[in-house]
């Protein structure tokens, strides 16, 4: 078992690189609340909540490659 991302680039790393046959359901949520916490926090700079949201979408992009299919709505 994977010990817990426990930072916001650890987060992304994971959901960057989410492979569905090995990805914890649990993890993954955990860490997209992770991201939608940081990006909510108006401490932390504008332009570096742009990155992270930019990693998220592309993110969220690959999941959606990898879990529905083609006849399927996302």
């Amino acid at each position: 078992m994977r010990t817990a991302p426990t930072t916001l680039e650890e987060c992304l790393i994971l959901l960057e690189g989410q492979d569905q046959e090995r990805l914890d359901v649990a993890q993954s949520a955990s860490c997209r609340q992770t991201v939608q916490e940081a990006l909510a926090d108006l401490a932390v700079n504008l332009q570096e909540r742009q990155v992270v949201a930019d990693r998220l979408n592309q993110a969220n992009h690959l999941l959606e490659l990898q879990v529905v299919n083609s006849d399927e709505s996302y």
